[in-house]
C-alpha cells in the first residue's frame, strides 16, 4: 500500500498571500489541522498547521519583555519572533523545507517518516506539484480498514505457501530469498535469516493477520557480525 492509495487528493490549499484569519477560518470551515501554502506558480512554497496558529495564539497572551532584558538576545532572534507573531499573511509564519514524499512511497515509509520527524502528515508531491496529503488519520484509517486474508480450507499446500512469502514479502527489510517456507499437515514452518529483531517481529505480525493458516512456527536466525566485516 502507498501514498497514492490512502492520500487525501482534494487538499484546501492557501498562497503566500493568505492572511492568518483567513488560514484559520479555512481550518475550521473543512475540519483540517494544516493548509499547505502553494506560490503563484503552485509549487509547494510550505505549509501552516494548527499548531502554529496556537502557538501565536499563546504567544500574544505573553508579556511583553522589558527593554534591558531584549538587550542581552539577538537583534535577529527578535525581528524574527516578532514577524511569526504579529505578521498577517502565511509567507510570515509558515513552516518551508517541508518533508515530502511521491505517490509510489510506501505507507510504513511514511509512518517512519512522521515518527522521526515528529510531524503530523506529508504532502505528496507528482513533478513537484501537489496531489495529495498523507495525514496520520489517513494512516489509522488505512490499518482499520486493511483486511484479513482468510485462507479457504480447501487451499492447497502450495497456495498457502504462496500466500505466506507474499506477505512476508511486504515487510520492510525482509528478504524472502533468505526465507525457507514449509507447508504440510495444517503446519506452517518459517526457517531463515533477518537482520534483526524488529525484523522478526514484523514477519510474525505479518503472519498473523492471516487467518486460516493452521499452526504456524517462526524460527528466524541472525546473520552474525563478522559476516559484514564487522
Amino acid at each position: 500500500m502507498n501514498a497514492s492509495d490512502v492520500m487525501t487528493k482534494n487538499v484546501v490549499t492557501a498562497n503566500r498571500d493568505t492572511t492568518v484569519k483567513q488560514a484559520a477560518e479555512l481550518m475550521s470551515q473543512h475540519r483540517i489541522s494544516a493548509v499547505p501554502v502553494l506560490d503563484k506558480e503552485g509549487a509547494l512554497a510550505g505549509i501552516v498547521s494548527e499548531g502554529d496558529l496556537m502557538r501565536r495564539v499563546e504567544g500574544a497572551h505573553e508579556q511583553t519583555r522589558s527593554w534591558w532584558l531584549s538587550l542581552f538576545s539577538g537583534n535577529r532572534e527578535n525581528a524574527k519572533g516578532f514577524v511569526v507573531d504579529h505578521g498577517r499573511f502565511l509567507k510570515d509564519i509558515m513552516t518551508t523545507g517541508v518533508t515530502t514524499v511521491t505517490p509510489d512511497v510506501p505507507v510504513g515509509k511514511i509512518a517512519r517518516l512522521l515518527e522521526e520527524k515528529h510531524i503530523k502528515r506529508v504532502p505528496v508531491l507528482e513533478s513537484g506539484q501537489l496531489v495529495g496529503i498523507v495525514s496520520r488519520a489517513n494512516l489509522l484509517q488505512a490499518m482499520a480498514a486493511q483486511p484479513i486474508v482468510h485462507v479457504e480450507s480447501k487451499a492447497t499446500d502450495d497456495e498457502k505457501r504462496n500466500i505466506v512469502l507474499g506477505a512476508l514479502a511486504q515487510v520492510p527489510g525482509l528478504n524472502p530469498v533468505h526465507l525457507n517456507v514449509v507447508v504440510a499437515d495444517n503446519r506452517i514452518d518459517v526457517w531463515g535469516i533477518v537482520n534483526s529483531n524488529d525484523e522478526e517481529d514484523a514477519a510474525k505480525v505479518a503472519l498473523e493477520a492471516i487467518d486460516g493458516l493452521g499452526e504456524v512456527s517462526v524460527q528466524l536466525g541472525r546473520i552474525p557480525n563478522y559476516a559484514w566485516g564487522i
